[in-house]
């Protein structure tokens, strides 16, 4: 048979002190006398440290997604610029091709004016649309007095 410790060390907490258990509050002792006494002080302290702890953390948060969102946001500017580099180039290929196709049919000189006509129609009908959401806009963040 195994020879017995002549003390057994009673559990301890974290801080060190003893934990309480059932024949601790059984032999007289209250649960709330076992335990340390807690100050103010303390606490403030507990609690500003989690509170660096936290701001660090949130930091560090914001930081990576700043970097996942600068580095997403510059990946969309390359090719949205990309995109509106080719699609300008097909509408200028269209619109030469339009003028050559009609001018086979009318000449040259009447096909380029058509083209031109409806190319600037287009554009106008856009900017007038343009400019009614841009009055909308300016009118929803004018004050009272300005509208009337």
């Amino acid at each position: 048979m195994a020879q017995q410790p002549e003390s057994i060390v009673p559990p301890v907490r974290d801080d060190g002190l003893p934990l309480a258990t059932s024949d601790s509050m059984t032999a007289g002792g209250d649960a709330a006398d076992d335990m340390p006494d807690r100050s103010l002080l303390g606490d403030i302290e507990a609690a500003w440290q989690d509170g660096k702890t936290y701001v660090a953390a949130e930091l560090a948060f914001q930081k990576t997604r700043a970097r996942f969102s600068t580095a997403k946001l510059k990946s969309v500017v390359i090719y949205g610029v990309a995109a509106v580099f080719l699609a300008v180039l097909a509408l200028i290929g269209l619109t030469v091709g339009a003028i050559l196709s009609l001018a086979t049919l009318i000449g040259p000189l009447a096909a380029t004016l058509i083209v031109v006509a409806m190319l600037l129609l287009v554009a106008f009908v856009l900017v007038k649309r343009a400019s009614s959401n841009w009055s909308a806009l300016s009118g929803a963040f004018s004050s009272e007095e300005t509208r009337s």
